[in-house]
């Protein structure tokens, strides 16, 4: 699908604007209010605030991206790690800055030779079809856990993550596994590009191409901060992807922001996802009730969603609520998605899509029933979302979420109350601070 870039005359406006990026506070200055769910129920995030001296590192390298990490044997310590530079996922650690491809994590793997093992028409696989099938199929899993090995970076408890002059992490698959007190800020994160997506016939009515990788996902995580970021394709867009079958192109992102697993307490707030197709998904599946159920309590504040097709967000299970948001570009499948259980408060958000036929679909219908939105604009307009979810959702509708921001004790939050304020709000300030 084609997607446009945002507007060179509001990236230039927002650039201009952008806020200076500020060092974390001191323990010894008083603990900041944390908007949304993030520091809400008696919790607060801090990242980092208080490390050592030895525990506040400027990385230019993955290797020293790594170290930090590491924190000198104790991962859990506060940390504050300031990125400097540019740094890709696929450097090679023996320090020549090389970058690894495809044909390094498993030589002879070939995509078009996989491909052929479904099939002309993508429909079965089989081992046997071709004298190199088996052998395709095995290459394939190894090169996927060699490049997960390779791009993956885990960030521990207590830690601030903060990009310097707009650095960026280039295909690195950035993950949070049971972390708590994070604070990921002023990072461009570009989503890395799996060479080794895998072919499923029977997804959906004629197959899917599926990625493995995020550019960030959280896992078990909570008390997270995101703020002042951007999550896109970057450099290589789904337009660019080779075509794989029935003349679709191959898909090699997954997720640019995944949040699941129980993770709870986290607020995303004054970011920019852009050029992607399923942006943000929150919970594990709709059977991992067990997981999920009472947890998933996540804040959307302030983000600009611009040639998003879908999932901005999905929900299941979680309570979510997504305020002050802007929508625009190239009309979506669907913004916001109402999964499993969940129950999901849009408040005050701003969908300003590009001109085509009829109203653009805001709700997506994923098994939820519960959805609540109060005071969006569609194209300047009153949205009436409360309407548009009853018609999609159908049986079962409810605007009632059992849950309301306004009343939850610790939760703060001051929402713009006109689409010209939200949207001058968040074209200025979205993404990094310079």
């Amino acid at each position: 699908m084609f997607r446009r870039t945002i507007p060179a005359a509001l990236a230039t406006l927002a650039a201009a604007l952008l806020l200076t990026a500020a060092a974390p506070a001191p323990a010894s200055e008083p603990v900041p209010t944390v908007e949304g769910w993030a520091g809400a129920d008696g919790g607060t995030v801090t990242g980092g605030a208080g490390a050592d001296p030895a525990s506040v590192w400027t990385v230019r390298t993955r290797a020293e991206l790594k170290e930090a990490l590491a924190n000198h044997g104790a991962p859990t310590a506060p940390k504050i790690i300031r990125v400097a530079v540019d740094i890709d996922g696929a450097e090679a650690d023996d320090g020549t800055g090389r970058l690894l491809g495809e044909q390094d994590y498993a030589p002879g793997y070939d995509r078009t030779r996989y491909m052929a093992c479904f099939g002309p028409d993508g429909a079965e696989w089989s081992d046997t079809r071709y004298d190199d099938c088996k052998q395709q199929r095995q290459l394939r899993q190894t090169g996927s856990n060699r490049q997960k090995l390779q791009i993956q970076l885990t960030v521990p408890a207590n830690t601030t993550l903060q990009g310097v002059h707009g650095a960026r992490f280039l295909g690195v698959f950035l993950t949070v596994n049971t972390g708590t007190n994070i604070i990921v800020r002023d990072l461009q994160l570009e989503a890395p590009v799996d060479h080794f997506t895998t072919w499923s016939p029977d997804d959906g009515a004629s197959g899917n191409w599926n990625a493995r990788f995020d550019a960030m996902a959280v896992v078990t995580g909570s008390r997270i901060l995101v703020e002042h970021c951007t999550f896109t394709d970057g450099r290589h867009p789904d337009s660019k992807a080779p075509t794989g079958f029935h003349g679709e192109p191959v898909q090699r992102h997954d997720g640019l922001l995944d949040i699941e697993d129980g993770s709870n307490h986290i607020t995303v707030a004054d970011s920019r996802f852009t050029d992607h197709d399923k942006a943000l998904l929150i919970g594990s599946g709709d059977s991992r009730g067990d997981r999920d159920r009472g947890k998933l309590k996540i804040t959307f504040a302030r983000n600009w969603f611009h040639d998003i097709v879908q999932r901005a967000p999905r929900v299941r299970f979680g309570q979510v609520h997504v305020y002050n948001n802007l929508y625009t570009g190239a009309r979506p499948e669907y913004a916001l998605g109402v999964g499993v259980e969940s129950a999901v408060v849009s408040e005050r958000n701003v969908f300003a899509y590009e001109a085509g036929d009829g109203a653009p679909t805001v709700i997506g219908a994923y098994g939820g029933t519960a959805f609540h939105d109060e005071g969006s604009w569609i194209d300047g307009h009153p949205a009436h979302l409360d309407t548009r979810a009853a018609a999609v959702i159908g049986a079962g509708y409810t605007s009632d979420t059992g849950w309301d921001p306004r009343r939850l004790p610790g939760y703060a939050y001051r929402p713009r109350p006109t689409a010209p304020a939200v949207t001058a709000y968040v074209t200025h300030h979205a993404g990094p601070r310079r």
